[in-house]
């Protein structure tokens, strides 16, 4: 048996893996993965992303001794991660602003993203609001229904909501619609 690197060689573990995406967004993802290739080790992007993760989105979030839950098990003590503490109530900023710092290294205006209960539509907002980027996200309308407060923030923080009425009208086609607007708006 072939033994695992621990980390993808190209995008690959062993024989899974790789890019599965539609032939015209071969170059976009070919320069995204050059751009990300050439800042990652960037001390000056770094520094603005560890600004923007202290100052923005609030981390550090804290570890909670979970005393009660350490009592109930009988044994091991029991931290919390309290990633709802984070700006947002989620960890999702985590990952929006280093995308969003990205795209705007790169140049680019605006940042598409799909939703299903809307964190992550609320996320790329934050990131979008605070990086003075475009956010528009993509959301199936039996969702929006469901997830009313995550819409108004979304809205309220800038992001164009574009509701996905295709389908099962879920994040499922949410995924397919920004593709689809990704594919004709390509950068």
């Amino acid at each position: 048996m072939k033994k695992l690197s621990k980390y993808p060689v190209d995008g690959k573990y062993g024989k899974f893996g790789g890019r599965f995406i539609p032939e015209v967004l071969m170059a976009a993802i070919n320069e995204l993965e050059k751009s990300y290739e050439k800042i990652k080790n960037d001390t000056r992007f770094k520094k603005e992303l560890e600004y923007y993760l202290s100052e923005y989105a609030g981390r550090p979030t804290p570890l909670y001794y979970a005393k009660n839950l350490t009592k109930m098990v009988e044994g091991a003590k029991i931290y919390l991660k309290r990633e709802d503490l984070a700006h947002g109530g989620a960890h999702k900023i985590n990952n929006t602003i280093g995308q969003a710092l990205l795209a705007k290294q790169m140049g680019k205006t605006r940042v598409i993203a799909e939703t299903g209960a809307g964190q992550h539509g609320v996320a790329t907002a934050m990131a979008c609001a605070a990086l003075g980027l475009k956010a528009e996200v993509f959301m199936g309308i039996e969702d929006m229904k469901r997830q009313k407060l995550n819409v108004f923030r979304m809205e309220l923080l800038g992001a164009k909501v574009h509701p996905v009425k295709s389908g099962s009208r879920t994040l499922k086609d949410a995924i397919n619609e920004a593709l689809r607007d990704w594919v004709t708006n390509i950068q």
